[in-house]
């Protein structure tokens, strides 16, 4: 499988999950969680449902874009009906 190339925005994202979101939670406790990070302030909110945690982060951060990560997962979702898990 070819090496996913993410966006700026995505890759912010991704390095503020990796760096400052996973040292603070238990992968183990929030597996399968979603994760809305504003990318700005490395802000996050965290929801058994998708967009409840962007309703969230909404609230506190109107009309911006909001990275989502599922916690253990590569993606948050899949668009061919299955979402792989992390590697350790």
């Amino acid at each position: 499988m070819p090496e996913l190339v993410l966006s700026p925005f995505a890759q912010k994202g991704e390095d503020i999950y990796r760096q400052r979101i996973l040292p603070e939670i238990s992968e183990e406790q929030f597996k399968g969680k979603f994760v809305a990070i504003d990318v700005d302030s490395g802000k996050y909110f965290i929801d058994d449902v998708d967009i409840k945690a962007i309703i969230r982060a909404q609230r506190e951060f109107p009309n911006k874009q909001f990275y989502l990560k599922r916690v253990g997962y590569i993606a948050a979702h899949s668009h061919h009906g299955v979402v792989r898990k992390a590697r350790a």
